[in-house]
């Protein structure tokens, strides 16, 4: 089932693709594999287009290119989609407020979008899909997980109703990527100029993983994918108190309460999950609903078992943690290289 990528001659486009992740994935991809034939950037600010064309320009790397789009206008995907074999789907509404305070907006983009992915490239004839959700899919209590668990859902489901084309859709999930726009890390970094940090709980635990991480698995995936598999990786936790240690030991904390939609730690697994899940050496998978292939065949290929049923996966039980050490020097290799406390 498992077939080799031919980057020579394959064509991807990347939605969302000027936000952090798609940023890292094209350099990665430039990196390992310069031959790439083509490669489609698709998001709907001009602005980050601009920024992301003076890292990668044309002149250098001819087999970018840079398409102004939203997911939410199929016409303007499809035409995007022209000779593309690799979708990696990352655009989305992702602040828990905004989307609380725009559901609609949030549907449109995170659902409809998604179905016109789904719809436009099975039109375009490509060959791999690989859509990224977020923790926040598992056990949703705001709109943004609700949307994202909905994606997740029409994703898997598109490998039913494909017909006869030859293309697979599969999801990756994770928590929220150490560094990224509008995540804690950048934020505490800005706070701790004002001499304090706003906690929301001392209980409060996070997953922790890197854009290279994030990428690595998304690119592990569009390898190896079946079709209908959602990847979660093994990564470790850490304590937000820790964290606030870790990069201002010397401002004063402030406990300001959990927000509206906030979890105390994350899910990626719940225990409703874990009779449809299998676990691997790196990462776990949780299987398609409605079967696919063999899972028997599936296990042995990658050499998986079964999780027991009483499993689950929060960063609240994990069982790899972050000390304050290690977040400050992965703070020092993955955020900010002069960092220091």
């Amino acid at each position: 089932m498992t077939r080799t990528i031919d980057w020579k001659n394959s064509g991807i486009l990347i939605t969302g693709g000027t936000g952090s992740f798609g940023s890292k994935f094209v350099e990665t991809i430039l990196g390992s594999h310069p031959e790439v034939r083509r490669i489609v950037v698709y998001s709907r600010d001009e602005l980050k287009q601009f920024e992301m064309s003076q890292r990668f320009p044309t002149e250098r790397f001819p087999q970018v290119r840079y398409f102004v789009g939203d997911v939410r206008d199929k016409d303007r995907l499809y035409r995007a989609l022209e000779d593309i074999d690799i979708v990696v789907h990352t655009a989305a509404l992702k602040q828990v407020p905004a989307c609380e305070y725009n559901p609609f907006e949030a549907i449109k983009t995170n659902i409809l979008g998604a179905q016109n992915v789904i719809e436009a490239s099975i039109d375009r004839r490509v060959e791999r899909v690989v859509a990224l959700s977020s923790d926040k899919a598992a056990a949703p209590i705001n709109l943004y997980g609700a949307t994202k668990l909905c994606s997740d859902k029409l994703f898997v489901a598109a490998n039913n109703f494909k017909g006869k084309h030859d293309i697979r859709f599969s999801v990756v999930r994770y928590g929220n990527v150490m560094g990224s726009r509008g995540s804690v890390i950048p934020f505490f970094l800005e706070k701790r100029k004002n001499g304090f940090l706003p906690i929301t709980d001392v209980r409060m635990t996070r997953f922790n993983i890197t854009l290279e991480e994030g990428v690595g698995l998304v690119l592990y995936a569009l390898e190896n994918m079946w079709g209908g598999e959602t990847y979660v990786p093994k990564i470790p936790s850490y304590r937000i108190i820790d964290l606030a240690e870790a990069i201002a030991p010397g401002c004063r904390k402030e406990i300001v309460g959990i927000r509206p939609g906030e979890k105390l730690h994350e899910e990626m697994i719940t225990l409703t999950d874990s009779i449809h899940t299998i676990e691997f050496e790196k990462y776990f998978v949780l299987l398609p609903s409605v079967s696919l292939w063999d899972t028997n065949e599936f296990m042995g290929t990658f050499r998986g078992s079964r999780c027991k049923e009483d499993f689950s996966y929060n960063s609240g039980a994990n069982t790899d943690w972050l000390n304050v050490e290690q977040i400050r020097e992965l703070v020092r290799s993955h955020v900010d290289p002069t960092f220091s406390t």
